[in-house]
């Protein structure tokens, strides 16, 4: 209630090199972080009149440019406990709590589709493994299933600390299926029993590789930022439909660039922008706090 907005403005410079055009975001580079000012950021401009003088300096003069490529990996999420289910349930269905709860228990005691969901663990008991193949090899959605073949195939279950953890297992284990195939379920039972299954097939896969690219266009001593990010091997993400991106096909990977090239300066465009208050809890974020 409390919160008053400021206005502030973002300087956006279009560039052009051989293989075609890219957009970078001016930056401070010299920036440093004062106190608890949490509205201030490298890219924000507080005075119309210096975003103007960025512009008037920067238009029609050429771009040096420096890249630097770095690849990067990202692990499967663990298994699901009780706050993770509900938590994604609210995301990305609506879902509150409670209901998530109820479909979790009803999945658990009237289908024998699940484990039992009131767990705050994440893990498995290392005696599982064998259960989780068996579990895997049992599951009904056919696009699902050709994954978890191929986990099973390629010898990716096996101990690992990250699913198997005696330490992290108190009275209850992570919510998995039970290879209890369920027959008749209702809308909402059937995205609980997909969410869960899709999570317990990912786990199994390796990280997923991405090539992220940052790239500096200085003009007149004046930084713009672009950032690419390549997946180069899904891994995990491939359970969620993600595949490999050709550099071309790519909207997040950025256009090339020759050695030594530099870029001409075609637009440079100022937005207004205000700051916004934090966001109202919801259940989700509320469940993540």
């Amino acid at each position: 209630r409390s919160f008053t907005s400021k206005t502030y403005f973002e300087v956006f410079g279009d560039f052009q090199v051989s293989a075609g055009s890219y957009r970078g975001r001016w930056l401070d580079e010299g920036f440093q972080k004062k106190g608890a000012d949490e509205d201030s950021k490298p890219e924000r401009i507080w005075d119309k009149a210096k975003a103007e003088a960025i512009l008037a300096k920067c238009l029609g003069k050429p771009g040096q440019i420096q890249e630097e490529k770095k690849p990067t990996t990202q692990a499967p999420p663990l298994l699901y406990d009780l706050t993770t289910l509900q938590r994604e349930a609210n995301q990305r269905f609506g879902f509150p709590a409670r209901m998530t709860l109820q479909i979790a228990q009803a999945l658990y005691e009237k289908h024998k589709a699940l484990t039992y969901p009131r767990t705050d663990s994440r893990f498995l008991p290392e005696d599982h493994l064998a259960t989780a193949k068996s579990v895997l090899d049992s599951i009904p959605d056919p696009a699902l299933a050709a994954h978890a073949q191929m986990a099973l195939q390629k010898g990716w279950v096996r101990p690992n600390k990250r699913i198997f953890n005696n330490a992290k297992v108190s009275d209850h284990f992570a919510i998995v299926p039970t290879g209890t195939i369920p027959k008749t379920l209702d809308d909402k039972e059937q995205r609980i029993f997909d969410l869960v299954s899709k999570r317990f097939v990912a786990v199994f896969f390796p990280s997923a590789q991405f090539e992220i690219t940052t790239r500096i266009t200085r003009v007149e001593g004046e930084a713009f930022k672009t950032d690419g990010k390549i997946i180069v091997d899904p891994g995990w993400l491939a359970v969620y439909g993600k595949q490999a991106e050709a550099d071309e096909e790519s909207e997040k990977s950025i256009v090339a660039i020759r050695a030594g090239e530099s870029a001409d300066t075609r637009h440079i465009e100022i937005k207004e922008c205000q700051t916004k208050p934090p966001a109202r809890f919801n259940e989700g974020t509320l469940l993540s706090a």
